[in-house]
């Protein structure tokens, strides 16, 4: 798959904080990559480095073989996290100037805006002024903005910010469709079920470095073990001698068995001792959740199986 973008080496510092240490990744052509990390991480400053607002003090970032200002930004699709739309201006306006920013046609913008519009459910909104719309809508208009110039790269920061659960699926399935026609997206989000639905490859970063780097097949192979959950009153030291089990969280009348790595859950369930009082089970891997919770947080709970390099 065609490499978009390659971030080689990446470091910035501010005064007496380094931000970044050294981060490398890719994105390729038609695949949504997630980057992670808690608060204060490096993400945005990653990502404006990437979209040239600032400049790294080492390492390089090359999209289309270009590097540094030589990058052909309207190429570059960009969703941040903050509102940034003039509030007293109308939604078209608003967007044809984005689009002639990004020197893109302005009659072809006219038209993409107006099917984005009714695809998005804002259909005769076109004259109405920014502070007149819910944040919802406006998270709406912003989204359009940064797609209507048919970016090759598309970065989306929080991108589900503000949104109900029907327009997060008109998001979904405008990422996808994008992706599917060779966007390259790069995705920011702390809504970890979105992610994990959603993106092909993950990068998370925590002060400044890489933590994780791949597949979400190779994230959940390394990290996500086995969990079973288990309802009835139950001796916790009961639970905790079964084989295989790492921990036990006990919450009310409800146990979640943490297992070790490569445990088949079919013979380990055959095998569980008849004196466990069940009146409900449930046997599912590690959610991307709780990954991250365990590695932002350093707990160190979720046992590793080898290293992952994409």
């Amino acid at each position: 798959m065609e490499v978009m973008l390659t971030v080689d080496g990446l470091e910035k510092s501010f005064k007496d904080k380094q931000a970044l240490k050294g981060i490398s990744f890719e994105v390729r052509k038609g695949e949504i990559m997630a980057i992670l990390g808690p608060n204060g991480a490096g993400k945005s400053t990653t990502i404006r480095n990437i979209m040239g607002i600032m400049y790294p003090d080492k390492g390089s970032i090359t999209f289309h073989n270009h590097q540094g200002k030589e990058i052909p930004r309207h190429k570059i699709g960009y969703l941040p996290e903050e509102r940034g739309l003039y509030k007293n201006v109308k939604v078209m306006d608003i967007l044809l100037y984005l689009a002639d920013l990004k020197d893109y046609p302005l009659d072809k913008a006219k038209e993409r805006i107006l099917t984005y519009l009714k695809k998005f459910d804002l259909e005769g909104k076109e004259k109405v002024s920014m502070d007149e719309l819910s944040k919802g809508m406006g998270q709406k208009v912003q989204f359009i903005g940064s797609i209507l110039h048919e970016p090759e790269l598309l970065i989306l920061d929080e991108p589900f910010s503000g949104l109900d659960p029907v327009s997060q699926e008109l998001f979904k399935d405008e990422i996808r469709n994008l992706a599917n026609n060779g966007t390259a997206i790069l995705l920011s989000s702390h809504q970890m079920n979105l992610v994990e639905e959603m993106c092909d490859r993950l990068f998370m970063i925590q002060n400044g470095q890489k933590v994780i780097y791949g597949t979400l097949d190779e994230v959940k192979t390394k990290y996500a073990n086995f969990k079973c959950t288990i309802r009835g009153k139950n001796n916790v030291r009961d639970l905790e001698k079964i084989s295989h089990v790492q921990r036990v969280e006990v919450k009310e009348e409800s146990a979640v068995l943490y297992l070790d790595q490569d445990v088949h859950p079919t013979n380990w369930l055959q095998n569980l001792p008849d004196y466990l009082n069940v009146s409900e089970l449930k046997m599912n891997r590690i959610s991307l959740h709780e990954i991250f919770i365990d590695i932002a947080t350093n707990k160190n709970l979720i046992q590793e199986a080898g290293d992952i390099n994409a």
